[in-house]
């Protein structure tokens, strides 16, 4: 049996899950990876009412929907990150409070390990999300930045992080940090140093997104061959890039995603320049059976038709590995 084929549903928030879970079922996917926002799963319902738990798995199974994970990503990005006023908008009020920076990654980090809890609680072994970067910003490397001052962004994630992740093997669920721009990994080598600050911890790996790094020139086939045995779930994204006016670079020139201008930016699975096909005979090389994952982005294109276009792609795509070697009939 090949991979389930599910629906991320963070770009689908202002639908009810009552709607969405029919609509997604009728787009061809077998299952939800459900986003902690919207209507979709409530952190704190989800631990005060098993009913409630009850309640959105019969939701689920009416449609005849699986659900392998949750995406935590906007707390997630909160735990580490320098707070502004964007993060209001994006976290729940009971963990925004009075706005202060330190109180919003402290409510942050219990959102997180009360995330886990409540998959524990819903049967699903895997949270995917974001961890935010005391360090982002100092990027470029301007004004001129040392190693010591980049230690202190991975010692600051390994304090926040590690009480979290201690949670998380309590309950038995695993971590899959989305490596993205802003996060505290967003590459290889920055993976390997956000694994090194947490000791190598065993709730800590991957979720794999290869639009995020297509464009930024990481060998993304690489990553998986990697951290191989760190990869707890996988995103089915697609970005195209070089194909902007010329004067927007890879920074993105303050500009909005569809802007024509731009560089690179994300389209409907299958049609922009990420080769899954070689992603899936690396998901096979190194034992990934878990879902594939489609998150829908694309600002020129209906969501209904890309999406559903998008599962059509990965189910025909997809194949499982040979339990045979080819020329095994020529010893006949």
């Amino acid at each position: 049996m090949t991979r389930p084929i599910t629906l991320f549903t963070g770009q689908w928030g202002d639908l009810p899950l009552a709607e969405l879970a029919p609509l997604a079922k009728s787009m061809g996917y077998d299952g939800l990876e459900l986003a902690c926002w919207g209507d979709h799963f409530d952190i704190q319902a989800a631990l005060k009412s098993d009913a409630y738990l009850r309640e959105k798995r019969a939701l689920l199974e009416q449609h005849g929907l699986q659900c392998f994970a949750v995406g935590c990503h906007l707390v997630g990005q909160a735990v580490c990150d320098r707070i502004d006023e964007r993060h209001q908008g994006i976290l729940p009020p009971h963990v925004w409070g009075d706005g202060d920076p330190e109180g919003v990654r402290q409510r942050a980090a219990a959102e997180m390990m009360d995330c886990a809890r409540a998959a524990a609680k819903f049967g699903v072994k895997t949270v995917t999300g974001f961890t935010g970067s005391s360090i982002w910003h100092s990027n470029y490397a301007f004004p001129p930045t040392t190693q010591d001052y980049w230690a202190k962004g991975y010692a600051d994630f390994a304090a926040r992080w590690t009480p979290i992740l201690d949670v998380f093997d309590q309950v038995d669920v695993n971590f899959a940090l989305e490596i993205h721009p802003t996060e505290i990994a967003f590459d290889i080598v920055s993976m390997q140093r956000a694994l090194e600050a947490v000791k190598h911890h065993r709730r800590f790996g991957v979720n794999f997104d290869p639009s995020h790094l297509g464009y930024q020139g990481v060998d993304y086939v690489k990553l998986l061959r990697t951290f191989g045995e760190r990869i707890y779930n996988v995103h089915m994204k697609d970005a195209w890039w070089g194909k902007g006016d010329g004067s927007v670079g890879v920074f993105g020139g303050h500009t909005s995603f569809g802007d024509a201008r731009r560089y690179w930016d994300f389209r409907s699975v299958g049609r922009g320049q990420i080769d899954f096909e070689t992603i899936i005979v690396a998901l096979n090389d190194i034992g990934y059976h878990g879902p594939l994952s489609v998150e829908w982005e694309d600002s020129r294109m209906d969501r209904v038709h890309g999406a559903t276009e998008s599962a059509a792609f990965c189910r025909r795509l997809d194949f499982k590995p040979s339990g045979v070697a080819f020329d095994a009939a020529f010893e006949k």
